[in-house]
């Protein structure tokens, strides 16, 4: 009995700061602009903490501040538009925060790149027209349903596991029912005038489920690396940032991509969802 109205408190719990975080993330998706890259930055900015208690659970002062320095002279280089000198500090931050690294460089390097890719992807995404808010918006829907019905219908249905050694307790139904969820829910968000490009918005939404489940399975297996349940517990419900934007940033940062080789490198969220 303790044990049902543990998990149903925690339940509650997840609802809730579910819907409060959507609504800042919404909210800030609206303004756009510098409110959009501040969030962002913000989240990116945790992330890095995070992610260094992971792995460095003390004496990682002089990491901490490596990092945050780099991802704060990268969030104004990107809001000035300047991402290219953005990236290149990220990088050069990562390469640094590895060779101070008093152990597992290559994790800490990697860190700072995952911190950074949240630090510049939904701007990049979003950019300041409509076409980017309808381009985030769709990311938003495909990562929001995978997760969402993955879980529900995982529990509801069961059987085989999805990847045992890194989550046990993810199955190949909720895999299948949250990609599902999410080729309805993206095109919820894009259906397009010309009923034929529904085919190519549908298999870009299937791309980004199945990117967005690997984000979520490659938390899963760093917190087993280093022993942890959660990165934090920042999120009541959810333990920390990482475990709750574990799925986006996978599926943002591979958006961006795929947007910038359709588009020639000039608008991601145009060559994303423009067909």
């Amino acid at each position: 009995m303790a044990t049902s109205l543990g998990a149903a408190h925690n339940l509650v719990l997840r609802i809730v700061s579910g819907i409060v975080l959507a609504a800042v993330a919404l909210g800030t998706t609206y303004l756009g602009g510098g409110a959009f890259a501040l969030f962002w930055t913000a989240v990116s900015l945790l992330v890095w903490w995070e992610w260094l208690r992971l792995i460095e659970p003390a004496d990682h002062y002089g990491l901490l501040v490596t990092g945050l320095g780099a991802l704060a002279i990268g969030a104004v280089l990107a809001i000035v538009e300047h991402s290219g000198f953005a990236l290149l500090i990220l990088v050069l931050g990562a390469v640094a925060a590895g060779i101070i690294a008093a152990r597992k460089p290559v994790w800490t390097a990697a860190g700072l790149a995952y911190a950074g890719a949240l630090l510049l992807a939904p701007p990049l995404l979003r950019d300041n027209d409509q076409i980017g808010m309808r381009a985030i918006l769709f990311v938003f829907a495909v990562v929001w349903a995978t997760d969402i019905l993955a879980y529900f219908v995982g529990r509801a249905l069961g059987g085989p596991k999805l990847a045992p050694a890194i989550s046990p307790n993810k199955t190949w139904s909720g895999a299948i029912g949250g990609s599902l969820a999410a080729v309805l829910a993206g095109l919820a968000v894009l259906w397009p005038d010309n009923v034929a490009a529904a085919g190519k918005i549908a298999a870009i939404a299937f791309v980004l489920s199945a990117v967005s489940q690997a984000g979520d399975l490659f938390e899963s297996h760093l917190k087993r690396q280093f022993n942890a349940k959660d990165s934090s517990a920042l999120i009541p419900g959810h333990g920390g940032v990482m475990d709750r934007i574990d799925g986006f940033v996978t599926a943002v940062t591979a958006a961006v991509v795929i947007g910038l080789l359709r588009s020639g490198g000039q608008s991601p969220a145009a060559g994303l969802i423009a067909w």
